[in-house]
C-alpha cells in the first residue's frame, strides 16, 4: 500500500508508543539542531570578502511583485463553455427570452431554469463519434443486443404488460414484438434510462456542441426549447430533475423531448404522461410513434434477398440506401432473387447492406415498416437488432407456453 506522505495523515493507531528513553534522547537532539541553526556554521561563511560584500549589496532590479511571479491566464471568452452554469452567458439568456417570447412562455422562469444548466464535458466527449476507420460490424452489434439476459428480461416484460402490448397492436396496427424489441434495446427494459440531467446535457449540446463531428447545435436547441415547453405545460415535470441519456433522451423508450411532446400518450389513463414510472404509457407511445411516422398494419418488415454478382448492378440497387424504392419486379431485374412472399409485395423495397467487417456482409429487402422502425434511430443496423430482438423474445414467450 501507499503511505500518507504528511505523518498528520497517519492514523493513530499506526504510530507506536516510543520508550522513554527515545523519548529523552528524541528531545535531546532536537534542542541541538534548534541551537545549531541560529548560529551560521562556519562553512557557509563566504571565502572571499568581495564576494560576500556583492552578496550583501542589494540589487538595483525590484524585487518582483506576486502577481508578477504568478503565471499569466488566458482572458477567458465570453462564449467559452461555463463549467459553472450557464447563467454568465449572454447569449443563453438571450436565447431564453426569445423561447419564451416564441412560446409564450414566462420569462423569468425560462431564465430561471437555464441559468442553472451547467457544462458537462462528459457529454462532450460521448457525443463524439467512433475513432475513424471502426469497421462497422452486423454480427457484432446483433450479438450486444439478441442474447439471453436481454431475451428474459423482454419475456418477463411482455408476460408482465401482456394486455397493455395487445391494445397497442390492436389501436396503433404495431406488432407486440416490434414494442418490446424498442424498449429492449434502448434500456433493457427500463434498467439502463440515463442519469445525466437532461438539463444540463442539452444545454451543453445546444451552446458549446464540440468540434470534430457534423454540428447538431440547431437540432439540440430545439429539444432544449422541447424540454421547457414540456414542463411548463402543466405537466408537472421540472426542468431541473429531469434524468436521461448524455444526448437528452429520457425514460424507457428514450424518447427525446420533441417526441415525448409530439407522440407520448397518457396510456394508462391515470392522467399524466410518465415514460421513466409507467411502462404501459412507455408502450402506448412507442406504438404511437411509429404509427405517427408510417407504420402499416399487417406488413413485414423485410425479406431474405439474394443480391446480384453483377457489381453495378448491386450498386444501382445500395444507392437509395435504405430509402424503399423499388418494386420487387425492378429489383429482380437488377438481378436479385426474390422469395414468392417478396415478390408479391406490394409497395416498394429497399436494398438493405450490414457490414460483417473483414466478412461478407449480410443483405435483406427493407419494406416501408422496415424504413418505419429507422425512423426511431436512423440506422438499418438498430432497426434489424429491434426486430431480431422481438422475434427471439417472442419465440421465447411461445416456447414457455
Amino acid at each position: 500500500m501507499t503511505l500518507p506522505c504528511s505523518p498528520a495523515a497517519l492514523p493513530a493507531s499506526f504510530i507506536a508508543p516510543l520508550p522513554e528513553t527515545l523519548r529523552a534522547a528524541g528531545l535531546a537532539l532536537a534542542t541541538f539542531f534548534a541551537l545549531a541553526l541560529q548560529v551560521p556554521a562556519a562553512s557557509a561563511q563566504p571565502a572571499d570578502k568581495s564576494a560576500a560584500r556583492q552578496a550583501a549589496k542589494p540589487s538595483s532590479k525590484p524585487p518582483a511583485k506576486p502577481a508578477e511571479r504568478r503565471k499569466a491566464t488566458a482572458t477567458r471568452a465570453d462564449d467559452a463553455p461555463d463549467v459553472v452554469t450557464y447563467g454568465r452567458r449572454d447569449d443563453v439568456m438571450a436565447f431564453a427570452d426569445e423561447l419564451a417570447q416564441r412560446h409564450g412562455l414566462d420569462a423569468a422562469w425560462v431564465r430561471q431554469q437555464l441559468a442553472q444548466a451547467r457544462y458537462l464535458p462528459s457529454v462532450a466527449r460521448l457525443i463524439m463519434p467512433p475513432p475513424a476507420g471502426t469497421a462497422k460490424n452486423w454480427a457484432a452489434y446483433r450479438a450486444r443486443f439478441v442474447e439471453p439476459t436481454r431475451i428474459n428480461a423482454g419475456l418477463r416484460f411482455w408476460q408482465q404488460h401482456e394486455a397493455a402490448l395487445a391494445r397497442a397492436e390492436a389501436e396503433y396496427g404495431v406488432p407486440a414484438q416490434i414494442v418490446v424489441g424498442i424498449i429492449g434495446v434502448e434500456t433493457l427494459y427500463g434498467r439502463m434510462t440515463g442519469n445525466f440531467r437532461v438539463l444540463d446535457a442539452l444545454a451543453t449540446l445546444a451552446f458549446d456542441f464540440p468540434t470534430g463531428r457534423k454540428d447538431r447545435t440547431p437540432f439540440f436547441r430545439g429539444e432544449l426549447e422541447e424540454l421547457l415547453r414540456w414542463c411548463a405545460g402543466g405537466t408537472g415535470c421540472d426542468p431541473q430533475s429531469v434524468r436521461g441519456s448524455y444526448a437528452g433522451a429520457v425514460g424507457l423508450p428514450q424518447f427525446m423531448p420533441g417526441s415525448i411532446n409530439r407522440h407520448a400518450v397518457d396510456f394508462d389513463g391515470d392522467g399524466r404522461i410518465d415514460l421513466q414510472g409507467s411502462a404501459v404509457d412507455a408502450i402506448g407511445s412507442v406504438a404511437h410513434y411509429l404509427a405517427n411516422h408510417g407504420w402499416q398494419r399487417g406488413m413485414p418488415t423485410h425479406y431474405e434477398v439474394a443480391v446480384p454478382a453483377d457489381t453495378t448492378q448491386r450498386a444501382t440497387l445500395l444507392a437509395p440506401d435504405i430509402t424503399p424504392t423499388f418494386t420487387p419486379a425492378q429489383m429482380a431485374d437488377l438481378g436479385a432473387l426474390l422469395g414468392e412472399d417478396a415478390q408479391r409485395h406490394d409497395g416498394p423495397l429497399a436494398l438493405v447492406e450490414l457490414q460483417n467487417g473483414e466478412a461478407a456482409p449480410s443483405y435483406v429487402a427493407g419494406t416501408a415498416n422496415f424504413y418505419a422502425v429507422t425512423r426511431y434511430n436512423w440506422s438499418s443496423y438498430y432497426a434489424l437488432a429491434v426486430i431480431d430482438l422481438g422475434a427471439a423474445v417472442n419465440a421465447a414467450r411461445l416456447a414457455a407456453r
